[in-house]
């Protein structure tokens, strides 16, 4: 089916929450209200590492308004995490805090006011240990230990090979290593965290500003041992989550216990400086890359040896870890490849999934180091890529099944649009590069975070009595993503129906079928899959009772934007959609349908071999031109040009949305970005005005644009993801333009102004030496 066909998809269709969410009728967590609401808040260490001699909570309790004061004796003691295979976290800190701001207590209060006063009036004793606070030398033997079950300080290791590696580089014709390191940051949400949690009659309800409303309710609750009968979790409006509010924190399981207590609904809530404790943010790493390549710069293979800070706890640093290198093959064929990965823990805040997860600063290790090649050996940069570019209908080294794939596409698009190869012939001014870039991520993960057989997802669609409106359950969950639009989209193109008249129930697990929720970039594939299904349902069922009401056999019939005609009696007459849904009502009672996905059985067999796998990748390119003042090293963005295979286009303003947004967290990563911590562990920048993100003013041109052609056989109507994996290539595009413009080479990120100016005063200098 070609665009041309749609009727609804392939349009840009307004947001379907756009009106409230820009009047401010939305309703966040944080707005919510309800009678006898208490107010609950946690108190963190004050040191990075730390025993917890003794907790007196006496004082605290004797202040008016103070209704509860717990601490890990009176919370459940089971470990928990978001990986099974580390958990390692408490509830509150039972013997050690093991970061600045780890939890310890929490206190319920009749206002926020009580709840300082109260944190203020606990009293504890402590016994201060030597913190662990650089991650490459956390496994020194003068580190002390952070977690007992874990030796040396690693909290994951990985070895993969595919071919042999030491044969590869004996035949190359040219071998490089380059080492590049990266830095912590974080997705700084507009909406901090927030959870109401209401223990009532065995019964919890969690209202939180979650990604996935299934994976809360399963971790709750496990945590308490009820059944997902007694545990509702509710994502109301959601402000953004970016890979940070994708697991339980202690506001939903100190607040659960803080309303069991009290039996009133408690809100627990992150100001911004615990957002950056607390929201499991980019992992910094050390990237050391060494590849091979013969005489015209063919990859023939390739060795990547990493080492991370995953900081105190695991979160979804597992996963962060095995995607660091997994990902890599996808836009380059590379038949030979080694993986080696260490990630550590430390005594600062935990990292976890961000933007891309455990993607883009690999990714621009490995094209900083490509460009590096590029340089060495004389070639084109665009050239080298177009000779090792990944082509559809093929497989990774590491059983990576690839079914569309436009990334050679992408890159001469790239070049086209951005003029590449008459500024490489005839030159930039000077201070001015331009540089280039490689993307591709999953289009949902392959396997479920937890082990379980259950559906990826999971929808019904009602249709109303007399068919003038249907509604959408998913458990899928809005994030700012647009994702409910484009599943009412997908919905009314497979019923026939209008998105004008859908409506929407989600991100409920009381009301709502199964969804994973918003993670992977998985929901137009997944979510859409199931959707596709249960709206292809609804049509056939309006078309066999238009069947019986109009005397034609349904195979004859169409349905289009509520509309039902004759296929091949164009003049036998029409009905609408209102018509035939309410006789079918009147005949067989509720017009209702679902629909069920799960990918198929993914990858290998090998250790890890899950991590990565997807039924669907997206591909993109993305090229940027820079001008260096060389005064101050300040870096003026011209221009960016992003093009992308997504597969077939849902919703085009949502889409390019997607990539502007990407391109906007990317650029700020590549040049501001970067968490700092004093000696003792405790960040030095944790709010909006310490922490450098770009505002819109610092936005550069970008020019959007998607391979009209693709379409994805795995995905509805060809479709796949553009969340996530148009934020892989941009550090990298922007770092080999500034490489472009200066002629050296910065091999950490941020490039911050003062890095630049500091390579090139290193430049001048030795330029003056060799001149002598």
């Amino acid at each position: 089916m070609t665009e041309k066909n749609f009727k609804v998809i392939a349009k840009g269709k307004p947001r379907y929450e756009g009106r409230e969410k820009v009047t401010g009728a939305a309703k966040y967590c944080g707005d919510l209200k309800f009678p006898n609401l208490l107010y609950g808040k946690m108190l963190g260490s004050p040191y990075a590492h730390a025993k917890i001699l003794s907790i007196d909570t006496t004082e605290a309790m004797k202040i008016p308004g103070v209704k509860a004061v717990i601490t890990a004796k009176d919370v459940p003691s089971l470990t928990y995490g978001i990986s099974p295979a580390r958990w390692d976290e408490n509830v509150l800190c039972i013997e050690k805090a093991l970061f600045v701001g780890d939890k310890v207590a929490a206190v319920a209060c009749v206002d926020e006011e009580t709840c300082y006063k109260a944190l203020a009036a606990i009293k504890i004793e402590w016994e201060v240990l030597k913190p662990v606070l650089d991650y490459m030398h956390a496994d020194d033997d003068d580190m002390p230990q952070i977690h007992a079950k874990y030796p040396k300080n690693v909290n994951t290791e990985i070895h993969q090979e595919f071919g042999d590696i030491k044969k590869a580089f004996e035949e190359a014709h040219y071998v490089r290593t380059d080492t590049f390191s990266g830095q912590r940051a974080y997705q700084c949400p507009i909406e901090p965290h927030s959870a109401v949690c209401i223990w009532q009659d065995n019964k919890l309800t969690v209202y939180s500003s979650t990604q996935s409303v299934h994976y809360f309710q399963h971790y709750i609750s496990r945590e308490f041992e009820l059944p997902f009968g007694d545990v509702r979790v509710i994502a109301p409006y959601v402000g953004g989550g970016f890979g940070g509010k994708l697991e339980p924190t202690g506001l939903e399981f100190n607040g659960a216990v803080l309303s069991r207590i009290t039996g009133r609904p408690v809100k627990m809530f992150y100001d911004r400086k615990e957002m950056f404790q607390h929201n499991r943010g980019r992992h910094q790493g050390t990237y050391k890359i060494t590849t091979g390549v013969d005489k015209d710069g063919k990859i023939l293979g390739c060795h990547v040896d990493f080492q991370t800070d995953g900081g105190a706890y695991t979160s979804l640093g597992i996963a962060t870890a095995y995607y660091a290198g997994a990902l890599l093959p996808l836009t380059y064929e590379i038949p030979v490849y080694k993986f080696d990965n260490r990630r550590m823990y430390t005594n600062l805040p935990a990292c976890g999934a961000h933007r891309g997860h455990g993607a883009p600063q690999p990714k621009y290790a490995f094209e900083s180091h490509m460009d590096n090649i590029a340089k060495a050996m004389g070639i084109d940069p665009l050239d080298l890529r177009l000779r090792n570019a990944r082509g559809p209908n093929t497989e990774t080294v590491n059983n990576f099944k690839i079914n569309s794939c436009g990334m050679k596409q992408c890159l001469e698009r790239a070049g086209e649009l951005s003029d590449w190869r008459k500024k490489k012939k005839e030159g930039l001014p000077k201070g001015r590069g331009i540089g280039i870039s490689t993307g591709s991520f999953v289009t949902g993960a392959g396997y479920p975070i937890y082990r379980t057989d259950l559906p990826h997802a999971s929808c019904m669609i009602r249709v109303v009595e007399d068919g003038t409106s249907a509604t959408l359950y998913s458990g899928s969950v809005e994030i700012g993503q647009g994702s409910n639009t484009i599943l009412l989209q997908m919905a009314a193109e497979a019923m026939g129906y209008r998105y004008e008249n859908m409506k929407m129930v989600n991100g409920d697990t009381e009301t709502c079928p199964l969804d994973f929720g918003a993670y992977a970039s998985r929901q137009t594939l997944m979510s859409g899959n199931a959707v596709k299904q249960a709206g292809e349902e609804i049509k056939k069922q309006i078309l066999e009772m238009a069947s019986t009401m109009m005397g034609l056999p349904p195979e004859d019939l169409q349905c289009e934007l509520g509309i039902i005609s004759s296929i091949s009696r164009p003049k036998a007459g029409t009905l609408t959609f209102e018509e035939v849904a309410r006789r079918f009502f009147v005949l067989r009672g509720p017009l209702i349908a679902k629909g069920v996905y799960t990918p198929p059985r993914l990858g290998g067999t090998f250790k890890g071999a899950p991590v990565g796998t997807s039924p669907a990748y997206s591909f993109c390119c993305q090229a940027a031109e820079v001008q260096i003042d060389e005064e101050t090293g300040k870096i003026e963005v011209e221009r960016v040009w992003d093009v992308h295979d997504v597969g077939q286009v849902i919703n085009p303003v949502n889409l390019h949305g997607q990539v502007h947004g990407a391109l906007y967290m990317g650029l700020g990563e590549t040049i501001w970005e970067q968490v700092h911590f004093d000696q003792n562990g405790k960040i030095m920048n944790g709010n909006l005005g310490g922490y450098m993100i770009m505002t819109a003013l610092d936005m550069p041109p970008v020019t959007s644009e998607v391979l009209e052609d693709s379409y994805e056989i795995a995905g509805p109507w060809g479709a796949k993801e553009v969340g996530e994996g148009a934020t892989n290539p941009t550090i990298g595009a922007f770092r080999n333009a500034i490489f472009d413009a200066m002629g050296v080479s910065v091999q950490s990120v941020p490039l911050t102004y003062e890095k630049v100016w500091r390579a090139l005063k290193e430049k001048r200098e030795q330029e003056a030496k060799e001149a002598k």
